[in-house]
């Protein structure tokens, strides 16, 4: 039986390696990365079948990692396995693409029991998520969305300074010129009605873009 290659996707390398050791029985664990934009440089170099993603992760959160992943290569599954019991943020990675979320302080069995259900084509949800995934999917249908940042750019542009870096930082780090960084900023500021940098990044968190 053909075991499913796993990347897996954590800032904490001990819980990588713990993860890594715990996989190996059953799947071939092809890679670990530390942030969301080694994970998208690693998806295509590597060519899991799954990838396992925590949501908060530096330079590119899950959430905007697995939407990026999904768009040049939906065939690659998405686990987010997460601290969070938020289950607003668990409905938002099924938006984001995801085919299961579950919590670390699950049963290592039921990581694999994850594993095995999307590597054969289903979805999973930890039951300790599931009611409030339902009720969350519910609110918002009754609901309007609240506003946020629709570029892909944009979001990665309001990850790295809500983190901290300059603009000449993101720059670099991003290849692009420090005033497209700064016209991503004032262009979101504009648009959401925010006046300083301390808004946005309450914006940011409350966005779920950094955490």
């Amino acid at each position: 039986m053909k075991r499913p290659r796993v990347l897996l996707a954590d800032d904490h390398q001990l819980l990588r390696e713990a993860f890594a050791r715990l996989l190996e029985s059953g799947c071939d664990v092809v890679g670990t990365v530390a942030d969301g934009r080694a994970l998208l440089e690693a998806v295509p170099q590597l060519r899991p079948d799954i990838v396992v993603v925590d949501i908060a992760m530096p330079l590119l959160n899950g959430l905007d990692a697995a939407r990026q992943l999904k768009r040049i290569m939906p065939e690659v599954k998405v686990i987010f396995l997460t601290v969070s019991e938020d289950c607003d943020l668990a409905a938002e990675a099924f938006r984001a693409g995801a085919s299961a979320y579950l919590l670390k302080n699950s049963a290592a069995s039921e990581l694999f029991r994850a594993i095995q259900e999307v590597f054969e084509g289903r979805s999973y949800v930890t039951p300790l998520a599931t009611k409030g995934l339902v009720d969350s999917f519910r609110h918002e249908s009754e609901s309007p969305r609240s506003k946020g940042t629709s570029s892909p750019r944009q979001r990665e542009v309001l990850q790295l300074l809500a983190e901290g870096h300059t603009m000449k930082e993101i720059a670099r780090k991003l290849k692009i010129t420090a005033r497209t960084v700064a016209f991503h900023k004032y262009s979101m500021m504009k648009e959401l009605g925010i006046k300083s940098s301390a808004e946005l990044v309450r914006f940011a968190i409350k966005q779920h873009v950094v955490f």
